[in-house]
């Protein structure tokens, strides 16, 4: 085989990479799993391939295109009646909730954005409310009990943690497929969506703050 040949044969191998890359970013990764990707990538020896700069370039790609949330729920929105089972074994409605707002944290253990932003909501938002008619549920996708159990106690956070088998509850809320680090804020008053954000944006965070300040 000449050099010729043999660098023809390597660049067949490098375009059905690439190609299966262009697919892979496309369609199956989503913000979250882009960032917690990235997060292994910077420590891997894969990096330093030609595959594995492909595979960046991609992953960058995929992380920086336009973000359309993926909800399926809009600020104004009537929430229907929604059944929790919580970690402690308690089960309660969003209905019979004896709330003013309501926060439904969607996380899991998996998630490292979740990771970031949850001391934020325990310090910001649970402590801070939580004795002026705010309940904050942190709602963990698809997870069994005793995970969940140890994310609750791994995260060090005291607000009440709920189970969301086949992420039937976020479904109501957003695209199957779509990430999972989002806040929906509920007036239980009206029964309606008054703030929704997507991952951990301090600007965002701070204006979904000043949301509940103004509406407790």
């Amino acid at each position: 085989m000449t050099m010729t040949s043999h660098k023809c044969e390597k660049m067949y191998v490098y375009m059905k990479i690439y190609v299966k890359m262009v697919y892979f970013c496309n369609y199956y990764i989503n913000i979250d799993t882009c960032l917690n990707i990235w997060g292994f990538m910077k420590n891997a020896k894969f990096k330093y391939t030609l595959p594995g700069m492909i595979f960046i370039i991609f992953l960058i790609s995929a992380c920086s295109r336009e973000d359309d949330r993926g909800y399926l729920k809009e600020i104004g929105d009537t929430v229907s009646d929604i059944e929790f089972q919580f970690a402690d074994g308690t089960k309660a409605s969003l209905y019979s909730l004896d709330s003013k707002i309501v926060v439904l944290q969607f996380t899991a253990s998996w998630c490292s954005v979740c990771r970031e932003e949850m001391p934020h909501l325990e310090k910001e938002v649970w402590q801070e409310f939580k004795d002026m008619g705010l309940m904050l549920i942190g709602v963990d996708y698809d997870e069994p009990l005793e995970k969940v159990k140890a994310f609750k106690e791994q995260m060090k956070v005291t607000y009440p943690m709920a189970l969301d088998p086949e992420g039937k509850i976020f479904g109501i809320f957003a695209n199957e497929g779509s990430g999972v680090t989002r806040n929906v804020v509920i007036s239980m008053k009206t029964k309606k969506i008054i703030f929704l954000t997507r991952l951990y944006n301090t600007v965002e965070f701070s204006k979904m703050i000043k949301k509940i300040e103004t509406s407790l």
